[in-house]
């Protein structure tokens, strides 16, 4: 077959013009210079393809739209069929994570109220892609004129003019945490799968903001539960130390700054047996999907950095059987997961959210004309972004989980599993109340 040299052009250039400057880079400089043929068939371009807006394998998600376009949303492949889902199930979850709550957080109105496209047919999943999309109806993207001629410090506009040349300016675009509606939504659909499945909860909650730390000891992970989460605007479950952080945001927030903080993130009755050793051990993909989130700057398992201070017979979690025969560990300072494994008990992991980027306060900057300026910011943000955090980190928690459980049942669960050693993955819904057991009980029920 023929083929040719062919090359994506840039910003109204011609092919001809790309290929062209492309060759007659200088040669002379200090170091040998490099120059790269890429040969097509000649039926075809070179195409660049955007990445890195899916997330899964089994169970794929990606995120589409921008902070102040149509809308935002997302499609997800690989759902399981015959799951009931209603955008009911959904809209939860998006009203938690949705702007204009309460004085802590931005007051962009958006009712954020989401529609199911596809996928879902009399209420039950098809188990063909479903597409969610929630409409914006509050923009205002005269607020970042001034943002497209000058960079917000720690913001994203830099990066991104450095990666593509060109960006959203209003509201930044993919970089804005509105992206996040599609994760939160895809999300709601997992939970709702683990739920079914294993019994499996996830529960998120914010243990700091600023300088005001809740003491690990005052939250029982055993009973906690989202009414005690949601008591409060700031989405701490005790009462006292919620007050000590909305006075901790508020004191930032009359005078234009901001403030971070950590959210707490528990899996309850995990399956045993998810994630795979090496590259894919589940505290790993954990850490990703958290540290996908925006203004993430930080990722603690289990024990964490405070393991450190401990030895091996101070840390270690020794092994035990419980009144039901059940291997259990006494301690659970492994956060239930051991050699990237999860062991059943309680998944424990902490995420760092640092002070909102944009905020109300002059602060000196380049401009995209590289001269030097002064910014002050306008637009709508929250002055501590982790309230809203807490649905966010529950979904990325939820999609590594059922993702998993899906890999963990393709590849551990076809044949008849080992009952002195593996767990049968059962349905808690007793409107079924049949097992995931050998393939042919499976094939002989449906």
């Amino acid at each position: 077959m023929a083929s040719s040299v062919s090359a994506k052009p840039f910003l109204g250039s011609s092919a001809a013009d790309s290929v062209s400057a492309f060759r007659s880079l200088p040669s002379d400089l200090s170091r040998p210079s490099l120059q790269f043929l890429i040969r097509t068939p000649a039926s075809r371009k070179l195409q660049i393809k955007a990445a890195g807006s899916s997330f899964g394998t089994h169970f794929r998600v990606t995120t589409f739209g921008e902070s102040h376009g149509g809308g935002v949303g997302c499609v997800v492949d690989g759902c399981p069929p015959r799951l009931p889902l209603l955008e009911a199930d959904l809209q939860l979850d998006l009203d938690r994570r949705r702007p204009g709550q309460s004085r802590i957080t931005t007051p962009r109105k958006e009712t954020d109220t989401c529609r199911i496209y596809s996928g879902v047919s009399d209420g039950v999943t098809t188990g063909t892609p479903i597409m969610v999309l929630v409409p914006n109806t509050d923009q205002r993207g005269h607020d970042y004129s001034e943002m497209s001629k000058a960079y917000r410090p720690s913001h994203a506009d830099a990066t991104y003019d450095m990666k593509y040349g060109v960006r959203s300016v209003q509201g930044g675009g993919r970089s804005s945490a509105r992206e996040t509606i599609g994760r939160v939504a895809a999300g709601a659909i997992a939970k709702k799968i683990l739920k079914e499945i294993s019994g499996t909860e996830v529960l998120a909650y914010v243990s700091q903001v600023h300088n005001v730390e809740l003491p690990q000891e005052l939250v029982d992970h055993e009973t906690l539960t989202l009414d005690q989460i949601e008591s409060n605007i700031v989405r701490c479950p005790d009462p006292a130390y919620a007050e000590k952080m909305i006075a901790a945001i508020d004191a930032v927030r009359v005078r234009g700054d901001s403030v971070g903080g950590i959210v707490t993130c528990i899996v309850r009755n995990a399956p045993r047996g998810l994630g795979s050793p090496v590259f894919d051990k589940l505290e790993g993909l954990l850490a990703k999907a958290a540290l996908s989130l925006p203004a993430t700057k930080g990722f603690e398992f289990g024990s964490g950095f405070a393991g450190t201070y401990l030895t091996g017979s101070q840390h270690n979690d020794e092994f035990c059987v419980d009144e039901n025969g059940r291997i259990r560990t006494r301690t659970n300072r492994s956060g239930g997961i051991q050699g990237g494994i999860s062991n059943g008990e309680i998944i424990n992991m902490r995420v760092a959210f640092k002070p909102t980027s944009t905020i109300g306060k002059k602060q000196h900057t380049v401009t995209r004309e590289k001269q030097e300026t002064d910014l002050i910011a306008r637009g709508r943000h929250d002055p501590c972004v982790v309230p809203r955090a807490v649905p966010m980190v529950e979904a990325m928690a939820a999609l590594v989980l059922v993702d998993q459980l899906m890999a963990h049942y393709a590849q551990c669960c076809l044949f008849p599993i080992n009952p002195e050693l593996q767990d049968p993955l059962s349905l808690s819904s007793a409107r079924r109340g049949i097992e995931f057991a050998p393939s042919e009980e499976i094939a002989n029920q449906l």
